[in-house]
Order: structure tokens, then sequence, then C-alpha cells
């Protein structure tokens, strides 16, 4: 991954640690994630983002899923210190008509049953777009999470952009004022990664489809403030946009063009 990366002009990337609609990963091979390390301290990569499978629901009402999720995360985490000092991002999950107060302890429930004073890797909330019972698609909702986990230290939050603007927060005409708001609840020093993502939905639909960049309803001007902003300059940026690799390539290649300070572009 980290040459594919590298050929599309890419300095990160974002991969899933295991069947991203399933359960199953495949055998560590250390020798591969030795390598992995060399190349990307070779090349100057920057943080790269382990992505958790889409199945897990760690504040589901069904505990055999919560168990599940638990379960799962924690091995991750365990594989991740192969390749130490990295992100591993997850959705927050849905409280399934439990209440958010509830989702949002029993996300931090789990998180304090697998973090350790040890570990190397930054767990990261991601911002939602509200579908359905979601947990996550108000910035005051992680915060919450945050502050009922012992080892906070170790958690950080991915910013979605198609999601947060799909949950009614208007970063194509105010990007300022969200950064701001989200300063003030959670804290931009807890900002670890961007997904950069265009949307098909107009702003506060909570219907969370990613569209190319400049092909949705962000558009392309908001989204090159973003990739400009100052405020940003030290976050490794990922695509989630509905492409094939050429068309990585191109977005990575425009992206660059218009950034202003330097900035880390991954698929």
């Amino acid at each position: 991954m980290g040459m594919t990366a590298s050929s599309i002009g890419a300095d990160t990337f974002q991969f899933f640690s295991r069947n991203p609609r399933g359960s199953k990963a495949r055998p560590l091979d250390e020798e591969d994630a030795a390598l992995l390390v060399s190349y990307m301290k070779d090349k100057s990569f920057s943080k790269i983002i382990a992505h958790a499978p889409y199945t897990l629901n760690p504040c589901s009402a069904d505990e055999s899923i919560r168990k599940f999720a638990l379960a799962t995360m924690k091995d991750d985490l365990a594989r991740m210190e192969s390749i130490p000092n990295q992100l591993y991002n997850f959705h927050p999950g849905s409280h399934t008509n439990q209440g958010v107060e509830k989702g949002i302890e029993q996300i931090a429930c789990m998180l304090n049953a697998i973090l350790n004073e040890e570990q190397t890797t930054t767990v990261l909330l991601e911002t939602m777009a509200g579908k359905g019972s979601e947990v996550g698609s108000r910035f005051e909702e992680l915060r919450a999470i945050i502050d009922s986990v012992n080892l906070s230290c170790k958690v950080g939050i991915c910013l979605d952009t198609c999601h947060v603007f799909d949950a009614g927060y208007d970063i194509r005409n105010h990007l300022d004022e969200v950064l701001n708001e989200f300063d003030e609840v959670i804290g931009l020093n807890r900002l670890k990664a961007v997904h950069l993502n265009d949307s098909m939905n107009i702003i506060g639909s909570h219907k969370d489809r990613h569209q190319k960049i400049g092909e949705g309803e962000i558009g392309l001007e908001a989204l090159k403030n973003i990739v400009c902003s100052p405020r940003l300059k030290d976050l490794p940026f990922c695509l989630e946009t509905p492409n094939e690799i050429d068309g990585y390539a191109r977005e990575i290649a425009m992206l660059k063009d218009y950034q202003q300070n330097r900035r880390s572009f991954g698929i």
C-alpha cells in the first residue's frame, strides 16, 4: 500500500484493519510491517490511518454485538503496534433506540476496556452524518465520549467533510466558524486527521453519500479552503471519494496545486 500511495503522489494512506464488511483479519506479517515502517520513513510519510470495519457497533442494544466490537478493536490495537505511532479510526456506532446518552456511555465503556498506557496508537472517533441513530454527528457528543474515557490522551478525532456537512455544519460558507465551534467544544488539538470528501446531498441531509472532489454540494472552492486552512496544516488528509486509483491520482494532484502550506494527501 505504501508504494501504491507513492505512485499516485500520496504521502499518507488509509487502510482497513480487516475485511470492512466482515470480521476476519489476515495473519500479521511482522516482516512486511517492518518494511512498511522503513519505507514510510524513507519517503517522509505522514501518519497513516487504519480504519476499523464498518460492522462494528460499540453502542448496539445487542450485547453480543458490543462484545464483538470490543474484541475486534482490542485485537486491532494490538496488531497496530507493529507499525507504532499511527492512527486507528472508527465510527462511534448507532445507539439502536437506546438514546444518545446510553450510546455515549457504551462507547466510552468499550474504550476504557481496550485502551492502555503502553499503546502508541491514537484512536480516532470519526465525525458522523447523523443517519438513523448514529452517535457522533454533533461535536458535543464526541466531547462527551472523550470526557468519559480514562485515558483520553489516547483519543482524537477524524473530521469527515461529507459527514459534518450532511450533519448540518456549514463548512462550505463558514469554515472558520465551524472550526471555532470545534475548538470551543472539543479542541483543535484533538483533531488528528481529515477525510476529504464532497457530498452528494445538501447540508443537513443526514444521508452520508460521498462525492468526488468538486462535484458535490460542498464544492471545489470550499474544499480548496479546507486544504489551504493554516489551522489544519499539520494533518493527514485522506480521500474517500467514489474513485478508482487514476481518479485518486488526479484529485491528489489537483489538491496539491491548491495547497498553501505542506499537506499530506492519501487515499
